[in-house]
């Protein structure tokens, strides 16, 4: 599964004209799925996002988690992020899920998501979205997390 984070201040997504997710201080969470991610690698990630220090502590420096702070969490569906700009200039996808796997993982994400955190906002999958944001930092993390080789199915191993 691959994100990117963004420490906000305050983070909206809108669809047509209409806000439906929005937090002030906490976590953007860019979301993509690929081909073989199953909720191990979702959940994975999801603690990984919880525990992350980036937040500052009282002397200022990058000590404290997204729940240490008590701030929320605004997840966004963006196959984008599997993007393969190599070759040409027109970017391949095809690093990501497939639609009905990538939705799936989403759901199984903002879900777990939400049974971990107070507060969690979240996009549409699949919708033209526009991400607003005031990056407090500002702080841009990527995260990758690969399928553990005990997950793989015996032929790809």
């Amino acid at each position: 599964m691959l994100s990117v984070l963004q420490r906000v201040s305050q983070a909206s997504v809108t669809v047509e004209g209409e806000v439906i997710g929005r937090i002030g201080q906490g976590l953007l969470v860019l979301l993509c799925a690929e081909p073989t991610d199953s909720p191990a690698q979702a959940d994975a990630l999801l603690e990984k996002i919880l525990k992350l220090r980036i937040f500052a502590d009282e002397n200022g420096r990058m000590n404290r988690s997204v729940q240490d702070v008590g701030g929320g969490l605004l997840v966004v569906s963006q196959f984008t992020l599997a993007a393969d700009a190599r070759k040409g200039n027109r970017p391949s996808f095809t690093a990501a899920a497939p639609p009905e796997h990538g939705k799936a993982m989403y759901d199984y994400f903002v879900q777990a998501a939400r049974t971990r955190h107070p507060e969690v906002a979240c996009g549409e999958f699949g919708a033209n979205m526009q991400v607003a944001l005031v990056n407090d930092g500002p702080v841009t993390i990527p995260l990758n997390i690969q399928p553990a080789q005990t997950d793989l199915a015996p032929a790809a191993r």
